[in-house]
């Protein structure tokens, strides 16, 4: 079930809703638990048992960490529970990778192969796995008192509006939430608000810009030509942001909507002016989490150059890795570790430096490569890929502009989507709030709240239409 769906809009989140409002408060986790783990069995009925276990392993690990009066012992507990967790992500998300490598070397030297059957991946594993840590990690480290009520560290882990593909909540931050909480109408309507702008964000723009960049993907990378691969790729970046940046605003919304005030995940991570940039506002909840659970640990940049060098490294070949059992997604967070050395190095020192415009344009070059081994399903394409963005692919007669089919729709999306990436909108409106008249500010302020909330159900009846249809819908990040 996901969450731009007509079954979710309009059966399972308003009966969630209804019975989380009519119960006592004391219920509504219990509820809100229910829900949660139905919503995850509704696609993922085998591995319910796998986010049980997860769950079970993490609160008794906990436990026994807070009631641990020795400090070796509580050790010997969080790296049993790391393990655990590591080995059950570890099987089920890159079993099949690992023996595959192994199978290329062993036929290389001629020895007998290893057999093993495709091993299904539970969706949003990688996510829940990540907060689960996190918990355990959070009371280790006296962050948050361990949960003694099964029912709301379950909770934390199985909250449907994060469970399939985040934003990764960390204990710290909603433990409070979790055991007291307050819904009123304000929260409530700013998160349905949220809600219907991620709505839009995945439906009307993202599903939009999904269709031609498949059929360019779809077709033999070194046939096509300089413009088809550049407005393939380009399409790309602005569906893989608005699809998971939409669906990050309707968890942040959902979220509201129940009482929860979740961090944000995404900070108009195309304005960047730096690669460093570009990952302190993409994908946020995952970056601060290897930041502070693995690049922290490791020394960060408190032991000298190298060793923040070697440590920038780890952790964005783990980002690769996290991303997808797949030599493409290594690369992918190599590349971009690559870059945040050399800017280290020096080089970002020297974009300080230099006219803003052509620092964007460095960062945005950075990126969108990267997304061709990001989309791509194989190294050799994306290499292929690449040497046809740059005019070396020889594919100028045999994919060109004319069979995309471009309509006035896709053109009119790109647009609004490149705008709408950037702060632009909420820059007009604070040139509004700083009109000095105050008559006229509040006749002003009355017409744009009237007229956003116009646009917003212009969205929600467009985003509705756009579902009825039948258009492509799946989101990207539930694969990881």
């Amino acid at each position: 079930m996901v969450f731009s769906s007509p079954i979710f809009i309009f059966l399972f989140l308003p009966l969630v809703l209804v019975s989380v409002f009519l119960v006592r408060k004391e219920f509504r986790n219990l509820v809100l638990l229910v829900a949660s783990l139905f919503f995850y069995a509704w696609g993922e009925v085998e591995a319910l048992l796998l986010m049980l276990i997860t769950i079970l392993i993490n609160y008794v690990s906990a436990l026994l960490i807070d009631y641990s009066k020795s400090k070796n012992k509580t050790k010997i507990f969080l790296v049993i529970s790391i393990l655990l967790n590591l080995l059950l992500l570890g099987f089920f998300k890159y079993a099949n990778f690992f023996v595959n490598n192994l199978n290329k070397i062993l036929l290389f030297f001629h020895c007998e192969t290893i057999e093993l059957e495709p091993i299904h991946l539970p969706i949003g594993i990688s996510f829940f796995i990540f907060q689960s840590m996190s918990y355990v990690i959070d009371v280790y480290r006296k962050e948050a008192p361990s949960q003694k009520n099964p029912i709301n560290i379950a909770l934390y882990v199985a909250l449907f509006p994060q469970l399939i593909a985040g934003p990764i909540v960390r204990y710290h931050d909603i433990a409070r939430q979790i055991i007291s909480r307050t819904i009123n109408v304000n929260l409530f309507a700013s998160g349905v608000r949220r809600f219907i702008i991620g709505l839009g964000k995945k439906v009307l723009i993202a599903n939009t810009v999904a269709l031609i960049v498949d059929k360019v993907f779809s077709y033999p990378a070194n046939q096509l030509s300089v413009q088809a691969a550049w407005i393939g790729i380009i399409a790309y970046s602005l569906q893989i942001y608005f699809d998971f940046s939409g669906y990050s605003d309707m968890a942040i919304g959902l979220g509201r909507m129940f009482g929860f005030d979740f961090l944000e995940n995404f900070n108009y991570p195309y304005i960047a002016q730096s690669v460093q940039e570009f990952w302190r506002r993409w994908h946020i909840s995952l970056s601060t989490w290897f930041r502070d659970y693995l690049y922290i640990p490791l020394g960060g940049n408190r032991k000298g150059n190298k060793r923040t060098y070697i440590n920038l490294f780890i952790v964005f070949f783990v980002t690769g890795l996290w991303h997808g059992a797949s030599w493409n997604f290594i690369i992918w967070g190599i590349f971009h570790g690559t870059f945040l050395i050399i800017e280290r190095i020096g080089f970002g020192e020297f974009l300080t430096k230099i006219w803003r415009p052509l620092r964007h344009f460095y960062t945005l070059l950075v990126v969108i490569i990267g997304w061709v081994f990001f989309r791509s399903d194989s190294l050799s394409y994306s290499l292929s890929y690449l040497k046809s963005m740059f005019g070396l692919g020889g594919g100028s007669q045999s994919f060109a502009l004319s069979n995309l089919y471009l309509n006035n729709e896709f053109v009119i999306t790109v647009v609004i989507g490149i705008i709408v990436s950037t702060p632009i909108l909420g820059l007009i409106n604070n040139l509004f709030n700083n009109i000095k008249s105050q008559v006229f500010h509040n006749v002003l302020q009355k017409s744009s709240m009237l007229f956003a909330n116009i646009c917003l159900f212009a969205i929600f009846i467009a985003s509705i239409m756009s579902l009825a249809s039948g258009t492509y819908n799946p989101f990207i990040y539930y694969r990881f």
